[in-house]
């Protein structure tokens, strides 16, 4: 029999528009349906419409990602890009990497003054921060896994931007927080800019937006890529000192690659290859924690979360050494991953104290980190999933909108190294593998995963939060297989995060104090953070139940067929 269970409605809105009462659905077990966990209500309805209408998993996911390009300005977009991982009910694996490029205008020192200091507000804010957007272009990548036609998946987008919806509480502090921004780096009017502040309930009508919505249905990628939208983006440019060309935007590709496939404990890993550093990442620290009998700990234990501290670090140190486009660089993944590989890394690490960063790596300071993404995880009745993650690098990306055409651009160029040892803004080093290059794709940490259980699917989870993905995928997935939490406790517990350098191990403001305290004694830097993450996880059991979970620590949402 099936069963809904709903854990909380955050809110319901009695004003006269359609998009008002909004619905925040955080857990939901149900069999024979198909699910949606998004960053947003209005984005998961959108996803779960599609599927009520005939579509599939992948017709759900392209809804959902436009309606967040609506309803989630900060991180969903048609201006940046992302990573899909699609796992079909017949076993048939794929993934579809949109990563933003760089312009062909773009060079290795672009970023740099002329005392060859790396000047980060460039690579971080306005026009020259811009990638070659692959949102849109991934869409139709993905449509041919789909069922329906791009006109009628588009629809629920193009009626929320037309129409407005109530924005959240969190949202109306977003906006009002980044208003000086958006004044700075505008030299036209935007609907995210008020006289008065913003606040829970206020609508947020997009017409520009929609009216670009609007050319994608009726023209295709075309209408994105060539056109009215791309005239008025290469005029956006030219208001300032950004260099994407009427060229850069027709020649964007997508590139469908292999997935990137791993056993842990009896289950196969499906992820994301480079130019995602995710998938990599996850490879090594699962194996290297499981030389530790991770399993036999505690979860958030002293002893589990220095185990898995140290594999976090000895991996971002590779990432910054090894990670980058696989079409510019050698591909050492399998190398990387290897257990001969892993093991020799593994080799000093030690119960009785922290590892210093230096052993694994050059240090260089760092500065804090920020971030915003987004996550959608999906799967329908028949069983096809789909793991997407997306983003516009920041908050708000660039801050630019582009004029006439309403959606923000990313800032994505700050994710290469804009000078090899020199952090970004998430303080991630990289070095020559991920330096500047025309048309190339800049690493990223995104990690979309689907994981089989006897080739069915078992679980579909990701998460926003820049470096700190790969690390909070890590400890969902360990806190579910190994641990043998359920789906809510996974997702909801409080996380840790470190990345090499900075030397600090970073502790959710609700993390155990015991273990923070006896890790300090071992010789660890900590500090608390307010948030790491909000994770969308899956879980599917045996017998075809399926329980989903958004996370808490926001507006996320489920969403059923």
């Amino acid at each position: 029999m099936k069963k809904i269970a709903i854990i909380f409605i955050l809110f319901s809105f009695s004003v006269s528009a359609q998009y008002t009462d909004i619905n925040i659905i955080k857990e939901v077990k149900v069999k024979n349906k198909g699910v949606v966990v998004s960053a947003h209500p209005l984005a998961s309805e959108a996803g779960a419409k599609i599927l009520r209408m005939g579509g599939n998993a992948y017709d759900a996911v392209i809804a959902t990602q436009y309606a967040l390009a609506v309803v989630y300005p900060q991180a969903g977009n048609i201006g940046g890009g992302g990573f899909l991982v699609g796992v079909k009910n017949n076993g048939e694996k794929f993934t579809i990497d949109y990563r933003e490029t760089a312009p062909k205008k773009a060079s290795r020192d672009m970023y740099l003054d002329k005392t060859g200091k790396a000047d980060t507000d460039l690579s971080q804010n306005g026009r020259l921060a811009v990638g070659v957007p692959g949102s849109v272009a991934g869409f139709f990548a993905t449509l041919k896994h789909g069922k329906l036609p791009m006109e009628k998946i588009i629809q629920p987008a193009i009626d929320l931007a037309e129409k407005g919806f109530a924005i959240t509480e969190q949202e109306a502090s977003l906006l009002n927080a980044h208003k000086a921004n958006f004044q700075k780096h505008n030299q036209t009017a935007t609907v995210f800019v008020k006289d008065i502040p913003w606040k829970a309930g206020d609508l947020l009508v997009q017409k520009e937006l929609a009216e670009t919505l609007k050319l994608i249905q009726k023209s295709g990628a075309k209408g994105f890529y060539e056109g009215k939208t791309a005239e008025l983006l290469v005029s956006e440019m030219k208001r300032g000192n950004g260099i994407i060309t009427a060229e850069d935007l027709k020649n964007y590709k997508v590139a469908e690659r292999k997935a990137l496939e791993f056993e842990y404990k009896g289950n196969t890993i499906v992820s994301m290859p480079l130019p995602s550093s995710g998938g990599i990442l996850l490879a090594q620290m699962l194996k290297m924690s499981s030389y530790e009998n991770l399993e036999k700990y505690q979860q958030n234990s002293t002893q589990a979360v220095q185990i898995m501290t140290e594999a976090e670090r000895r991996a971002f140190a590779d990432r910054a050494e090894y990670m980058g486009d696989p079409d510019f660089i050698q591909d050492k993944t399998f190398y990387l991953i290897s257990d001969e590989y892993l093991k020799n890394r593994w080799k000093n690490f030690s119960f009785n104290k922290a590892t210093p960063s230096s052993e694994v790596g050059k240090i260089i300071k760092q500065p804090k980190e920020s971030t915003e993404t987004t996550h959608i995880s999906v799967i329908d009745k028949e069983g096809n999933t789909a793991a997407v993650t997306t983003t516009l690098n920041g908050l708000y990306g660039s801050k630019v909108v582009v004029s006439g055409a309403g959606f923000f651009l990313n800032n994505e160029m700050d994710d290469f190294s804009i000078k090899p040892g020199v952090p970004n803004m998430f303080g991630a080093v990289g070095g020559e593998a991920n330096a500047i290059q025309p048309n190339k794709r800049m690493l990223s940490s995104m990690t979309p995963t689907i994981i089989l259980k006897n080739g069915k699917p078992y679980m579909v989870v990701g998460t926003p939060g820049g470096t700190t993905i790969p690390t909070s995928v890590f400890q969902s997935i360990v806190n579910v297989i190994d641990f043998k939490l359920n789906a809510n406790i996974s997702v909801n517990a409080p996380k840790f995060h470190h990345q090499w350098l900075p030397e600090t191990v970073a502790f959710e403001k609700n993390f155990p104090e015991t273990t923070i305290t006896n890790l300090e004694k071992l010789g660890y830097k900590t500090e608390k953070w307010n948030q790491i993450g909000r994770t969308e996880i899956i879980l599917i059991d045996e017998n075809g139940n399926i329980h989903a979970v958004a996370d808490g620590r926001g507006d996320d949402s489920v969403a059923v067929e």
